[in-house]
């Protein structure tokens, strides 16, 4: 039994002059576990962004310029997931690093470019968003795809100029490389503290402020919508109360005996002749009795004009109030939206970045291998998180992963 479980526990890999003999580091079931979610967070990573890049080129609503930024954060999450995931399952399970000094350098450098390319391109996006809420109008004119295509090539030259400088000589790593010789970042402080700040911690403090002048920009804006409309409303129901309160006086002039005096006077002259008469008398009593009730009629019906105009106003008012709780929704919507986008930035990077300047700083800071390996792919985690949080609240994206997921036409 002894025997069968380390063939088990041992594979054989061809690194190009012979065979190496190695152990798994690990047990086979915590092998299977990790093998299973490292390879599910990669194809997720894989599958997300790829769908993301074919709905921007084939589903018309999406082809937009400022698109092309998730196009360039797309790129660099698979980049991240092609190369350097894998690799990094391999280096985990094994516990030693197989592939030699040159592959080595090549792996870490992709890491930290494809790393920092995502962090930028967020950062990017969050600018981009800021420019059009902030100036819509004169930003409309400039964000153009050239204007797009230089911010778009900005962030991977500043990511190559934060991860090649190891390998121009800023680093720490050994002279000298064998099987035993792990295969890290470099721990060189002032590297530490340039490929930090670079990477996550000036991005960072980009984002925060950004996000928080487009909240605070949007809510301002709402708000300011919200006034001219009650001011709007307001104004529309002065004039319906103030039209409703002068035909209510002008219709109620005949109950005051002005109209219907001119109106039996006018009968008077027409009948001279037999205004004496008994006769005479008695219709002018009936003119009067008839336009009385005719005055009376005619207060009731603005009686009931009146009414009408208070329930106009009873429903403006309820309409005013149902637009109010859709701002304070938008508000809380936007609010929200920007809390998830900065919350799982956070929480995915914020862990391992900690980690990595105490590393340099701080010998005795040294944490366990399980540890290292969580935070690292945490954040991993957030490249696969990336077409979620930027497409599930977009109906155009919803769409085209539906019609894609369903095999549809789009």
């Amino acid at each position: 039994m002894a025997n069968e479980e380390k063939l088990y526990n041992k594979s054989d890999v061809y690194t190009g002059a012979e065979l190496v003999d190695y152990e798994i580091s690990m047990s086979i079931p915590e092998a299977l576990l990790l093998t299973l979610t490292f390879t599910g967070i990669i194809l997720l990573t894989v599958t997300g962004n790829v769908m993301v890049i074919i709905s921007i080129f084939i589903y018309r609503p999406l082809r937009s310029v400022q698109n092309m930024f998730l196009i360039s954060l797309a790129v660099a999450d698979i980049t991240l997931a092609v190369i350097v995931m894998p690799i990094h399952l391999i280096y985990t399970i094994l516990d030693k690093w197989i592939f030699g000094v040159h592959i080595c350098e090549m792996w870490l450098t992709f890491d930290v470019l494809c790393c920092t390319a995502s962090i930028l391109n967020l950062c990017a996006i969050a600018l981009d968003r800021y420019w059009a809420i902030h100036d819509p109008i004169n930003y409309a004119r400039k964000r153009t795809m050239r204007h797009v295509l230089f911010m778009i090539s900005c962030v991977w030259v500043i990511s190559a100029l934060v991860s090649i400088p190891p390998l121009l000589g800023w680093n720490d790593w050994p002279e000298y490389f064998d099987e035993n010789t792990p295969c890290k970042l470099s721990e060189e402080k002032g590297y530490v503290i340039y490929s930090a700040c670079g990477t996550f911690y000036v991005p960072m403090v980009i984002m925060t402020i950004v996000y928080f002048k487009i909240y605070r920009t949007t809510r301002k804006r709402l708000r300011e919508r919200a006034k001219a409309s009650s001011a709007q409303i307001g104004l529309k129901s002065s004039q319906l109360s103030s039209s409703g309160m002068q035909d209510q006086k002008l219709l109620a002039l005949p109950a005051e005996g002005n109209s219907s005096n001119l109106t039996t006077t006018e009968v008077d002259n027409a009948s001279p002749s037999n205004s004496g008469s008994p006769i005479s008398k008695a219709k002018k009593s009936n003119v009067k009795i008839k336009l009385n009730r005719e005055s009376s009629d005619d207060f009731e019906n603005n009686g009931a004009k009146a009414d009408s105009g208070c329930e106009n106003k009873n429903e403006i008012q309820k309409y005013w109030e149902e637009k109010q709780k859709i701002s304070l929704s938008k508000e809380r919507r936007a609010a929200r939206v920007l809390g998830v986008v900065m919350g799982v930035f956070v929480a995915c990077w914020l862990p391992y970045f900690i980690m990595y300047v105490a590393n340099a700083f701080c010998s005795q800071c040294r944490i366990s291998k399980g540890l290292f390996v969580f935070m690292t792919w945490l954040g991993y985690v957030n490249s696969s998180l990336n077409p979620v949080i930027y497409t599930i609240f977009n109906i155009d994206f919803r769409h085209s992963f539906h019609k894609l997921f369903c095999c549809q036409r789009i």
